[in-house]
């Protein structure tokens, strides 16, 4: 039995290393896409463009100004003279974030009175507008702070960051980019490389073999794995070290659950093989159900916990999801497999199905 598989193994490496250009896209392109994705996909905003509309023009008024750049998230960019000319401003998107501060503004401080300022934010995308909101409410608290003597403040508040002190948002997208990326190529090449036997009518030679369909599989399912593998090394070492995310958990876990997530991408490219005829079909296959879903449905770039409830249970059938789960828990808040048992038992089960229906699949082609 093994004799056959590792024939399987040996036919399939020898392949792979005639062609040399596979496995420069196995291992560049990786590395491409971490690096553009990881670099283009922000969620933090600095220097956001700040248009000022100061009414009062007091030493009150320019301090409260003054919060804004020098709290590195704003830009001074635009002194408004009239009403007017804010409209246009946030129309063109010269800037992010109008601050209106009404002529009575230093009055009313004086006087001990409540002094209102407005802040307008360009709500073209929510994500940013409600960071940038955020951010000019906590300067505007914290102007307030510096006016009001602390032991006269009722309610103060003092807030702490876990896992993710600075916010930074490339500490959440790049551990998710891993599971994304190793939706993206395993899959595609396994499932090219399967149907490439298909039309050269190669397979036709498996199917009047002795060899079984599991066997068959699993030696067409091991080269691949440990390519993955090997990706996976390489956007890990690339994500630590290009873009410093933080690693504060189990090196040995991480890799366990690794093995487990590449064994089941490469066995959804050879699923999709054993139902396609061509590479075109193939390819297009792949992508839409694996790479496409990853982004969407996996938590990489949008909360699953604010998505409709039947998405959420959607979720489910896409094993990125456990994956990315696992290593931003892994990465981020050093978590052990007495929190995240859960997915690595789902993510079994699912390698487990997909290996199951895949050898089914081939088995219906033999027969």
């Amino acid at each position: 039995m093994r004799s056959l598989i590792g024939a399987v193994m040996r036919k399939e490496v020898r392949e792979i290393r005639r062609d040399p250009v596979t496995i420069w896209v196995a291992v560049a392109l990786p590395l491409i896409m971490l690096y553009l994705f990881g670099s283009a996909l922000s969620l933090d905003v600095k220097d956001a463009s700040l248009a000022v509309y100061d009414q009062d023009d007091s030493a009150e008024s320019r301090a409260l100004i003054d919060a804004f750049p020098n709290s590195g998230y704003f830009r001074r960019a635009h002194e408004i003279r009239a009403d007017t000319e804010i409209g246009p401003l946030l129309d063109r998107g010269q800037a992010r974030l109008v601050l209106v501060i009404p002529s009575d503004f230093s009055q009313k401080l004086a006087a001990g009175k409540t002094a209102m300022v407005q802040t307008l934010v360009d709500g073209s995308f929510s994500a940013t507008a409600m960071v940038i909101a955020g951010y000019a409410a906590a300067i505007i608290h914290a102007y307030n702070l510096e006016r009001v003597h602390h032991a006269a403040a009722p309610v103060t508040v003092e807030t702490r960051v876990w896992f993710n002190a600075p916010l930074k948002s490339v500490n959440y997208i790049v551990p998710g980019l891993f599971g994304v990326i190793l939706m993206a190529f395993p899959p595609l090449l396994t499932a090219l490389a399967v149907v490439r036997e298909k039309e050269a009518g190669s397979v036709q030679q498996i199917f009047v073999s002795p060899i079984q369909p599991y066997q068959f599989i699993a030696g067409k399912m091991v080269p691949y794995a440990v390519i993955a593998f090997v990706e996976m090394l390489l956007i890990l070492v690339a994500g630590l070290w290009g873009f410093g995310i933080p690693f504060r958990g189990s090196l040995l876990l991480f890799l366990a659950a690794t093995t487990i997530y590449v064994v089941c991408t490469v066995g959804l490219g050879l699923l999709i093989s054993t139902v396609t005829r061509s590479q075109l079909v193939a390819m297009l296959l792949a992508l839409i159900v694996t790479l496409m879903p990853s982004f969407l449905f996996s938590g990489f770039l949008f909360p699953i916990f604010t998505m409709p409830e039947m998405m959420q249970m959607y979720t489910y059938l896409f094993p990125a999801r456990y994956f990315i789960e696992i290593v931003r828990g892994i990465l981020m808040k050093d978590v052990g497999l007495e929190v995240v048992w859960p997915q690595f038992a789902l993510l079994l089960v699912y390698t487990a199905i997909v290996f199951a229906v895949a050898t089914l699949q081939f088995r219906k082609k033999v027969a």
